[in-house]
């Protein structure tokens, strides 16, 4: 199976309730599991789900029974997201500095994808303690997040508490020399933010010979 035995599913469905539950009933029965699913695009009444799958032992048989369902238009093979954007490093904070940040993670990704590595940067410029606090919290729900930098001049309250929580779900957090509690938070501090999005790669990146066991704790 492809991608590291995971299989990418393209479902095209009436758009209806009862459709989702069928679908995951195939799965159970072929003794698979969903390890992620979102929605795509809609049209009209057809809209469409992405799966990825592992422990399908018959992908062949699965697609047909797939396809055979109430509500069910088309079934096909896609690439998984891991293979097509891969890691992904988040980038939040104030707008000027978030841009410096996404310019050397973007450099540094591209050196590495080069190679072979699948390396995407996210970013959104972000003010305020609540919006940024909901912002880091949510970075250990993103499917292939890897690496959160914080970019600014001041953050403390509860975003570290945030921070400290999304270590915990073994999300690497860099932040710029900033004001604030964060600094103490975060695994590492760089004070050039350029330098920063460039460490964030570097300590993701399979590419690379660095661990953030080489740099936690200190401060650049």
């Amino acid at each position: 199976m492809p991608d590291g035995d995971v299989l990418g599913l393209l479902v095209a469905t009436r758009d209806e309730p009862g459709v989702l539950y069928r679908i995951s009933e195939v799965i159970f029965k072929h003794g698979a599991n969903v390890t992620y699913i979102a929605g795509g695009a809609h049209r009209e009444n057809v809209a469409e789900l992405q799966l990825e799958v592992t422990g399908a032992g018959d992908e062949v048989s699965l697609m047909a029974d797939l396809e055979g369902l109430d509500g069910v238009t088309e079934v096909s093979r896609v690439p998984t997201f891991q293979r097509i954007y891969g890691k992904r490093v988040i980038v939040i904070g104030g707008g000027a500095q978030v841009g410096m940040v996404a310019q050397g993670a973007i450099s540094e990704a591209d050196r590495h994808n080069i190679r072979g590595e699948r390396i995407s940067v996210d970013t959104i410029p972000l003010v305020g303690e609540e919006q940024l606090a909901q912002a880091v919290r949510a970075v250990a729900r993103l499917h292939r997040a890897r690496a959160l930098v914080l970019a600014g001049a001041l953050m403390g309250g509860d975003i570290s508490s945030a921070v400290r929580e999304i270590r915990e779900a073994g999300i690497f957090v860099i932040c710029t020399n900033m004001a604030g509690s964060v600094p103490d938070a975060a695994d590492v501090v760089v004070s050039d933010p350029v330098e920063a999005g460039v460490m964030a790669v570097m300590l993701i990146a399979d590419t690379a010979s660095f661990s953030i066991e080489h740099v936690r704790g200190r401060r650049f």
